[in-house]
């Protein structure tokens, strides 16, 4: 069933086994993903990726509240994973230059969705959150 024939949400479309084992999840290709994007940091940096290359201390400097050794690590895994590409330009120093891969822009448009979805519910969210700050 896919959401353009059935408009069931993809996510609901899948029966999922009761009680999800363990080792299904650790090797779940959508866990893998979401707790990739699920950290503090990588959401942010495809995000500013998508705008334009970003040599790295400009990276560093835009974001704030990064580390170095942070940003290093989220860049690397990005670019593990295929959505940064990573460029060595031969100058003295070397200079690096940051930018997303096809594989990355595609992730530009879901993460935009949630994005728009987030800030169209946004009042929902904070009046549901303070009914249990009382």
């Amino acid at each position: 069933m896919s959401d353009t024939n059935t408009r069931v949400p993809s996510i609901q479309a899948h029966e999922l086994p009761r009680p999800v084992p363990l080792a299904e999840l650790e090797e779940c290709p959508v866990g893998d993903v979401f707790r990739r994007m699920g950290d503090r940091w990588s959401l942010l940096l495809v995000a500013v990726l998508g705008q334009r290359p970003h040599r790295y201390n400009e990276l560093h400097r835009s974001i704030e509240g990064i580390s170095q050794r942070m940003l290093t690590r989220t860049l690397r895994g990005l670019e593990v994973d295929g959505l940064v590409r990573r460029e060595v330009f031969p100058t003295v120093p070397p200079s690096v230059e940051y930018s997303l891969t096809p594989l990355g822009r595609t992730l530009l448009e879901p993460v935009s969705a949630l994005a728009d979805w987030a800030v169209r519910h946004e009042a929902e969210i904070n009046a549901s959150r303070s009914q249990y700050e009382r």
